[in-house]
């Protein structure tokens, strides 16, 4: 049995934000507890939602104790935020920090025995659905508006918790480029590249089927043409961004990922690497490494990459077409080739048994082990 599970609403397109009121009040909710983090509010990104509430006469707290790799300490205060605040729902404004903030605190909001944020990590088994979260991206990565996941650094054990709940998808996703127009160059390169080792991994996870493999292909093919143009902020790439990074959601939000997330992680949590880059970099390596376990899905993933003539080529072909696709995408959007400027030689023991234990690791294609881990990240110094 598969089970999917996805937002009960969804908008696309530029000035989606205006739904917002309507949705608010089609729902009867009397205030909103609003997560977004503090460069957001400094750029006026969040001003564009308050707005919005402002002209309809909705209430609103605005909560920003949220930092890039959201902390434990981010949710214990704005558990304690929310609960002063009066708030009957939550929109969440910005990338993943900001939604996995908002996540952490709807959840235990509505289900208080789950008060310690480290009880929440791996498939927490929680009773109700977390406070109703609007989702408003700002980023075209993450797609924490239409997943099941959230993750959360502990601080004191320099590692990052990936939890897993159904509970905490938000009701209502507003995808709106026109919020993710601001994003810099950089910014865009490392969440547009993130979204796209979603729709990879997603399509060769053990997890994957018909209905997931969908949803993949789609948005690495629509990621694979937008994201070069939403670097040099185009309309069209934007736009396209937008949706490809919230299709790869609907996909892997469902079925999982694997080793590059598991990796990707521990770099978040030890170093502050941003997500996406950290991501970006260990893709194309684990690609070649579990290119044997995922049959002839590399020919299908080097199509969507725009490659042509892949039916005329050999498997060891059209698989390193398919890595190289992805390697020249990665370049052309400015992301380093490796890891020799981030990770430490000594960390890499700590680094390989952290991504060997994280919760992405089991859905990857092929099986693995800490040893294997460990001379993937030697690989890239």
């Amino acid at each position: 049995m598969n089970r999917f599970v996805l937002n009960e609403t969804s908008y696309h397109g530029a000035g989606a934000i205006a739904a917002i009121a309507d949705e608010a009040k089609g729902r009867a909710f009397k205030k909103a507890f609003v997560c977004s983090d503090p460069d957001l509010i400094k750029f006026g990104v969040t001003k564009k939602v308050l707005d919005v509430l402002d002209n309809a006469g909705l209430a609103y707290e605005v909560y920003s104790n949220i930092k890039p790799n959201p902390t434990i300490e981010n949710v214990q205060t704005g558990v304690e935020a929310y609960k002063a605040s009066g708030a009957d729902y939550i929109i969440a404004i910005g990338g993943g920090s900001s939604m996995d903030t908002a996540k952490a605190v709807g959840i235990i909001i509505n289900n208080p025995e789950f008060a310690d944020v480290r009880s929440l990590e791996g498939v927490a088994d929680t009773k109700n659905k977390c406070v109703p979260i609007i989702a408003v991206p700002t980023t075209a990565g993450t797609a924490a508006e239409v997943t099941i996941n959230y993750v959360i650094t502990d601080v004191e054990k320099n590692r990052k918790m990936v939890c897993v709940d159904p509970h905490d998808i938000p009701v209502v996703a507003v995808v709106d480029p026109d919020m993710m127009s601001t994003m810099p160059k950089g910014l865009t390169a490392a969440t547009g590249m993130d979204a796209l080792t979603h729709a990879i991994e997603g399509y060769i996870t053990a997890g994957a089927w018909e209905l997931s493999d969908m949803f993949h292909l789609k948005a690495i093919e629509i990621i694979a043409r937008s994201l070069r143009g939403a670097v040099d902020n185009t309309p069209e790439g934007r736009e396209g961004m937008a949706l490809g990074q919230y299709v790869a959601g609907m996909g892997f939000s469902n079925v999982g990922l694997g080793i590059v997330h598991s990796m990707a992680h521990p770099l978040g949590a030890l170093y502050d690497t941003p997500h996406g880059i950290a991501n970006a970099i260990i893709l194309p390596t684990v690609m070649e490494y579990n290119a044997e376990a995922t049959g002839e899905k590399y020919r299908e993933i080097a199509r969507a990459m725009g490659v042509a003539g892949v039916d005329s080529m050999s498997q060891e072909e059209y698989r390193k077409a398919a890595i190289d696709a992805v390697k020249q995408l990665s370049q052309d959007v400015g992301i380093p080739a490796d890891l020799k400027d981030i990770v430490k030689k000594e960390d890499v023991p700590f680094l390989a048994q952290s991504a060997y234990d994280d919760a992405c690791r089991p859905g990857n294609p092929k099986e693995t082990s800490v040893e294997d881990i460990t001379k993937l990240y030697e690989s890239l110094l």
